[in-house]
């Protein structure tokens, strides 16, 4: 399947109503799973959409056998469902055919996404573990075409977002496209704190979106501002130090990070212009002038 075909054919993802309290507690799902985390609004509505509802209605039903094909994605909406790996790869005849369990999925837990994501067969076998389950469902084919699609555009965007940002303008399509594949997509609501001072450094940011301003302790005023296409956070993790300043959001914003072993990866080479580029203040505690 070509990502780019679905801006140009007919195909709709299926439609199945629900209440308002089971969107509640499918959105709720959704957004903590991080395969679906960042997608955006219209996107998770299609997801959440698409879901359609499966009754499990008594203890020891076989909702997925480790190497079989994969057909659904599931959400547990009540009940629990205990997870089997037999080391053979596959199910086996008799009392231990089922192979070791290794879980227990609840509430809100979901299951069943690998196998869709690569093709694979899969490695695992989930049984019901009480009796009046009900799952929610969604088929391979809408998860493949809206996960595919997402992870495209998102590569275009990414892509033509750091293009612009100057930090990075010294880097070879190759090297950006690199950077755009293992940026991740967080958004903050205004006055939360992206990273607090004295913090170990876990991840660098790009400011995508909104505005927001860097803080050291004992200083009424921000040391510095930053709006889209500024970075923050390079600080404790090019010197392996705490966090020099705490930044803030002043607006509601979004930014696309980078953990700490793809930086040290894919940013080489731009670390020298990062180590002449400084916090403007953050190393000596004296606020931005108005």
């Amino acid at each position: 399947m070509n990502p780019t075909d679905s801006m140009n054919d007919k195909w709709t993802p299926p439609y199945f109503e629900k209440t308002p309290e089971q969107l509640k507690r499918l959105k709720s799902a959704i957004g903590s799973h991080t395969l679906f985390r960042a997608l955006d609004d219209e996107q998770s509505r299609q997801i959440i959409g698409a879901l359609v509802e499966k009754p499990i209605p008594a203890k020891n039903i076989k909702v997925i056998s480790q190497g079989d094909q994969g057909d659904y994605f599931y959400i547990v909406e009540s009940g629990s469902f205990d997870i089997y790996i037999h080391p053979s790869g596959g199910l086996q005849p008799g009392p231990d055919g089922l192979g070791t369990k290794v879980a227990t999925i609840t509430v809100g837990g979901t299951f069943g996404e690998l196998a869709l994501m690569y093709g694979a067969p899969r490695n695992a076998t989930v049984i019901s573990a009480t009796n009046d389950c009900v799952l929610w469902a969604l088929d391979r084919v809408t998860f493949r075409r809206i996960l595919m699609d997402y992870t495209f555009s998102r590569r275009r965007m990414y892509e033509k977002f750091l293009a612009e940002v100057p930090l990075l303008s010294s880097l070879n399509d190759y090297e950006r496209s690199k950077i755009a594949d293992a940026l991740e997509s967080c958004k903050f609501a205004k006055g939360e704190t992206i990273i607090k001072e004295g913090d170990a450094g876990e991840a660098f940011y790009l400011l995508e979106d909104g505005e927001a301003s860097a803080y050291k302790k004992g200083v009424e005023k921000p040391v510095k501002n930053y709006s889209k296409g500024d970075y923050f956070g390079e600080l404790a993790l090019l010197n392996d130090a705490p966090r020099a300043a705490s930044v803030v959001c002043v607006t509601d914003v979004k930014v696309a990070t980078l953990g700490k072993d793809g930086f040290q990866r894919l940013l080489g080479p731009v670390e020298g212009i990062m180590r002449r580029e400084r916090y403007e203040g953050v190393e000596t505690v004296e606020p931005l002038q108005k």
